[in-house]
C-alpha cells in the first residue's frame, strides 16, 4: 500500500479509540490550524506534495500522542525534503526543532514479522511542548517513479478535531483531467498555472460523530474526498493488470504440482478447493512492498520457490495453478476492513487486500486466510464489492455463508454447591476451520490452563480437562469439550436463582448481547448472518426444590428466529435455546436497528432468567 492509504488507516485506527469514550467525536484536546496539502502532478503520474500542517495544543492529554509528527514515505519512490518545523509558545517565542531531532524509523508494521517494506518514518520531535503552544512543520516529498504509470489518485479524510484551515490542492497537467467524489470536502474556484488546471478543495468543518461499536467504515458516510485520474474501475484495473503483466505465467514445476495436488479429484470445485488449500498451507503470509510491490506481485515461480508471499502474491500462484488445472480465475481487489462502499472515483486507497474469484464456479478464495477453509470467506469479506482484475467488472462476494454453532452444556450439581460439568462444542461450516485453527495455536501449557480460565470467566472457580478434538482434520464440522468440577457453582441451601445463560465461545446470549452494545445508533453497522443452538442441563440433588422456571419464548418475523424451552424433569431441568439471523445484507441500518429492538428486549430478558431453587 502506498504511503497515503497506510496514514489514512492508521489515522482511523487511532480516532476509533480515541473517539470512542465521547458522545461526539470532536476531541476539544487540540485544534487544527492549518492542514494545506498541495501536490503538483505531473503527465507520468510522478508528483511533488508540500505539506503545511500547525495545531495547538489545548489539554495535557494531546501532548503524549501529538508532540512527535511522522512522516510516512517509500524510500525507493520518495524523497522528503525541506523539512521545516517549530514549536510556538503563547507568546509568540519560537523553539525550532533541530536537525537532530528529525529521526528516520522503519515504519512499526514493518518491524512485526512477516513483514518487508520500504516504507519509513521520519519522525519530527517538537521541543519544550506545554499546553497552549502551536506545533508547526512544513516538508516536501518528491515521488519520480509513480505506482501506476501515467495515473495519479489520493484519499484523504479529516481528524476528529476541529479544523479552521483544511485545503487539498492538486496541479494537473491540463491533458490529465481529475476525477473526483467529495464528502464534506467543497470545490473552491481560483485561477490556475499557464498549462495547467488546480483543482482544490476545503474541508466543511463540523461537528463529529463517535465511531459506534461495529460501526461500517467512517470512508462508508464520512467526510472524505477520493480523487484519481482514473475515469472508472475498469482503468484502474486495467493500470493494475499492465503492472502484473507475465506474473502468472507457468512452469513445469508449477504444471506438475498442480497435476500432484488434483489427482483423482472428480470435478473443478474439489480442485480448486485443493488447490486453495495448499497455498493456504504451504506458502507463508509475508508482506514485500520493496519499491512498487504495493501493487505488483511477484512471478509465481518466485512465489514457489520462496514459499511465501503477500495477498497478491497468493493470488498469483494459485491463479497460476488453477490455470494449469484447466481453470479460469482472476484476482479480485477488494477492502478487508469495514469499508463495504466504493466511492464513484476509483482509488487504491479503498481497496487493500487482494483474493481470487472462479467465474465458472461462481467461487471466492482467500489463500492468505490461514485459519478459514477453501470454500470460505473470513467474515470481513463477505457482502463486499469487489473488482475484478481480468474484466475491470465490479461484483461483490456472497453476503453469508454456513456457518453453525452448536454447544450442549450438563452441570450435576452437588449437595454442597459445587458441581461437576461436560462442556461440547461444535462448529459447522465456515467456523469450523477458525476454531481448529485456535486450538492448534494454544500452546498445551494454555489448554491445561483453559479450563480454569474459562471458570474465571463465568466468575467461578474450579479445575477440569481439556478435550481438543480432531485438529488436524479438515472435515466441515469440528467439536471440542471440557470437563471438571466448578467448587462455588450455587449457593445452597438457598433460596437462590441460578443463571440459565453461559457463554462458552459464542453461545447464544454473546450473539444477542453483542447486538445490543449500542443504546442507538446514527450509523450503519455490520450484522452477519447468526446460526446458533445451545443446550443447558441442571441436574440438582435430592431435597433441593425447584421453585420456578422461566416461560417459554418463540420469536419469529422478519429478521429473527428465536425459541427458548424450559423442562423440568427428575429434579432436572433443561433449557433450548436457538437463534437465526438471516438478511440479504450484511449491513444493518439506523432504521434496521430501531426495528430490531422489540425482538432483541424480548430476547435479553429470557437470556436473564433464572431457575430459583431451595436447598434442603
Amino acid at each position: 500500500m502506498p504511503f497515503r492509504l497506510a496514514a489514512v488507516l492508521t489515522f482511523l485506527l487511532a480516532l476509533c479509540c480515541r473517539a470512542g469514550a465521547r458522545d461526539t467525536g470532536t476531541d476539544p484536546a487540540m485544534v487544527i490550524d492549518k492542514y494545506i496539502q498541495h501536490f503538483v502532478v505531473e503527465r507520468d503520474g510522478s508528483y511533488t506534495v508540500t505539506v503545511d500542517h500547525a495545531k495547538t495544543i489545548n489539554e495535557q492529554r494531546a501532548i503524549q500522542s501529538n508532540a512527535q509528527y511522522y512522516i510516512a514515505y517509500n524510500k525507493t519512490l520518495d524523497e522528503v525534503t525541506a523539512v521545516e518545523a517549530y514549536t510556538e509558545k503563547p507568546d509568540g517565542r519560537r523553539v525550532p526543532v533541530q536537525p537532530e531531532q528529525v529521526r528516520d524509523q522503519q515504519e512499526s508494521a514493518s518491524t512485526d514479522a512477516p513483514m518487508f517494506q520500504d516504507t519509513r518514518l521520519k519522525i519530527v520531535i517538537f521541543p519544550e511542548v506545554a499546553v497552549g503552544d502551536r506545533l508547526a512543520v512544513r516538508y516536501v516529498i518528491h515521488r519520480a517513479t509513480p505506482l501506476f504509470p501515467g495515473h495519479f489518485e489520493d484519499l484523504s479524510s479529516s481528524q476528529f478535531y476541529l479544523n479552521k484551515d483544511f485545503r487539498l490542492i492538486y496541479d494537473m497537467p491540463e491533458s490529465m483531467p481529475l476525477y473526483a467524489d467529495a464528502v464534506g470536502f467543497t470545490p473552491v474556484a481560483g485561477d490556475s498555472p499557464a498549462g495547467r488546471r488546480r483543482y482544490q478543495w476545503r474541508y466543511v468543518n463540523g461537528e463529529n460523530e463517535r465511531i459506534e461499536a461495529d460501526s461500517v467504515s467512517y470512508l462508508d458516510y464520512g467526510k472524505r474526498l477520493a480523487v484519481s485520474t482514473f475515469a472508472d474501475y475498469a482503468a484502474f484495473a486495467r493500470a493494475y493488470q499492465l503492472g502484473a503483466a507475465g506474473k502468472t505465467q507457468s512452469t513445469p514445476e508449477i504444471a506438475a504440482l498442480a497435476r500432484q495436488i488434483t489427482a483423482g479429484l472428480p470435478d473443478a470445485r474439489s480442485r480448486a478447493l485443493a488447490l486453495s488449500d495448499w497455498v493456504r498451507h504451504n506458502i507463508r503470509y509475508v508482506g514485500v512492498y520493496i519499491g512498487p510491490g504495493g501493487v505488483v506481485p511477484h512471478s509465481a515461480a518466485q512465489v514457489l520457490e520462496n514459499r511465501y508471499g503477500d495477498c497478491k502474491d497468493h493470488a498469483a500462484l494459485l491463479e497460476t495453478l488453477l490455470a494449469a488445472a484447466g481453470i479460469e480465475s482472476t484476482s479480485v481487489l477488494i477492502n478487508s476492513g469495514n469499508a463495504y462502499r466504493l466511492p464513484r472515483t476509483p482509488t487504491l486507497g479503498i481497496f487493500n487486500h487482494m483474493i481470487t474469484y472462479v467465474p465458472g464456479l461462481d467461487l471466492y478464495l482467500d489463500s492468505t486466510a490461514e485459519s478459514t477453509a477453501a470454500g470460505y470467506l473470513p467474515v470481513g469479506a463477505l457482502g463486499k464489492p469487489v473488482l475484478l482484475t481480468k474484466t475491470g467488472m465490479l461484483a461483490a462476494t456472497p453476503s453469508a455463508q454456513r456457518a453453525k454453532h452448536r454447544t450442549t452444556a450438563w452441570f450435576d450439581i452437588r449437595p454442597d454447591g459445587r458441581s461437576d460439568f461436560k462442556v461440547t462444542k461444535t462448529t459447522f461450516g465456515a467456523i469450523a476451520e477458525p476454531y481448529r485453527q485456535a486450538v492448534r495455536d494454544t500452546k498445551q501449557a494454555d489448554r491445561d490452563q483453559l479450563v480454569q480460565r474459562m471458570l474465571q470467566g463465568l466468575g467461578q472457580k474450579g479445575f477440569g480437562t481439556f478435550n481438543p478434538g480432531q485438529v488436524d482434520s479438515n472435515a466441515d464440522e469440528y467439536s471440542l469439550s471440557f470437563a471438571g468440577t466448578s467448587e462455588n457453582f450455587i449457593n445452597l441451601p438457598g433460596p437462590t436463582g441460578l443463571a440459565t445463560t453461559y457463554n462458552f465461545w459464542g453461545g447464544v446470549g454473546e450473539a444477542v448481547f453483542n447486538f445490543g452494545q449500542e443504546k442507538d445508533r446514527r450509523q450503519d453497522f455490520v450484522c452477519p448472518s447468526i446460526d446458533v443452538e445451545d443446550e443447558l442441563g441442571l441436574r440438582f440433588p435430592k431435597g433441593v426444590r425447584i421453585l420456578a422456571i422461566p416461560k417459554p419464548v418463540t420469536i419469529r418475523d422478519a429478521n429473527f428466529a428465536y425459541r427458548s424451552s424450559y423442562v423440568l424433569k427428575n429434579n432436572a431441568v433443561l433449557v433450548k435455546r436457538s437463534l437465526v439471523f438471516r438478511r440479504a445484507s450484511v449491513i444493518c441500518s439506523t432504521g434496521d436497528y430501531r426495528s430490531l429492538q422489540p425482538a432483541l428486549d424480548r430476547m435479553m430478558r429470557d437470556l436473564r432468567g433464572q431457575v430459583v431453587v431451595q436447598g434442603p
